[in-house]
């Protein structure tokens, strides 16, 4: 199968898996599928994603992706990325789509600019995956402008806090306190928190405290395919705190 008018084709595309560990139980709580390349032309995701934008093909690109995701990880929770131009495409509520034929629950990422800038397609698309299982994860809080309202207009089931918010975190910064007070607005508002780029064991420790249970990085695990085995070492005793 090749991508009309595009520079690669899809035999050159793979999904590498990421985990995403349960601090509390102290294992692998779902996996992240991230698009990778083996084109020589393209050095990462978003190039190709840009030229199938481009060329209209951003539909069928992206089924195959999440098709290519559910036969990578069979065994476990699943979160992918939606790209904010398929909104615009009618693949996503499809019935015989691939997210809706997985054995365990599907996570769908979208970034803030999403309901910015198809606000009403984006909750009338929304509405119909999830009434039929579907759940939704609000990737890269705190990645620059973030408007917190439209987390409680959405009611995502999780929230991924963006590793501009955990680079370099300690317990006495006053970063640290402000993730806290999202824990706990996240909380209330009935989501998850994920802690993504977790990459040293400070950060592991910091994010704990501030009552973070769901973790990613490669402190953990790096992407790959077959999904990759967790740093055990790394999680072992850290727990998150009550809040």
């Amino acid at each position: 199968m090749t991508l009309t008018d595009e520079p690669f084709a899809v035999e050159e595309l793979y999904i590498a898996m990421q985990p995403i560990v349960d601090l509390m139980r102290g294992r692998v709580f779902a996996h992240e599928a991230l698009l990778r390349s083996e084109a020589p032309s393209f050095t990462g995701p978003l190039p190709i994603l840009q030229e199938a934008v481009r060329s209209g093909t951003m539909g069928t690109l992206g089924r195959h992706l999440r098709d290519m995701s559910l036969r990578a990880c069979p065994t476990t929770p699943l979160f992918i990325n939606v790209h904010p131009s398929e909104f615009d495409h009618g693949w996503l509520v499809r019935p015989d789509d691939p997210i809706f034929a997985h054995d365990h629950a599907v996570y769908l990422e979208i970034t803030e600019s999403v309901p910015l800038s198809h606000y009403r397609l984006c909750h009338s698309v929304l509405r119909e995956i999830r009434s039929k299982g579907v759940m939704l994860a609000v990737d890269d809080l705190g990645a620059g402008y973030s408007n917190l309202k439209y987390i409680a207009d959405l009611a995502p089931e999780m929230v991924k806090l963006d590793r501009e918010l955990i680079a370099g975190l300690t317990t006495d910064s006053r970063t640290h306190k402000l993730i806290c007070h999202i824990v706990r607005l996240c909380t209330e508002l009935g989501a998850g928190v994920i802690a993504e780029g977790i990459e040293t064991q400070e950060e592991l420790e910091a994010v704990a405290a501030a009552g973070i249970r769901f973790v990613q990085g490669y402190l953990i695990a790096r992407p790959a395919f077959p999904m990759p085995s967790v740093n055990v070492e790394a999680i072992r005793g850290v727990r998150p705190a009550s809040r």
